[in-house]
């Protein structure tokens, strides 16, 4: 499965939005890396930047996301 919302222009903002639906306080989404090393064919590995602190997130496909927070 795509992830084909995360590939448009904004990865940190739908991602804050996803990370806050489960709990997870996200102010100002700054930026959202894609860990290339981290991710498997069904499972995108991202890292989150916001004002307020950076988690590690994991989307999978039809599951809610991992959360970690870095900081």
């Amino acid at each position: 499965a795509t992830f084909p919302v995360v590939a448009q222009e904004k990865p940190a903002e739908i991602i804050a939005a996803q990370i806050r639906m489960q709990g997870y306080r996200c102010d100002d989404p700054a930026q959202a890396e894609h860990d290339l090393k981290l991710s498997k064919p069904n499972e995108q590995m991202w890292v989150l930047r916001c004002a307020n602190a950076t988690y590690r997130v994991r989307l999978i496909p039809d599951l809610a996301a991992h959360v970690e927070r870095l900081d």
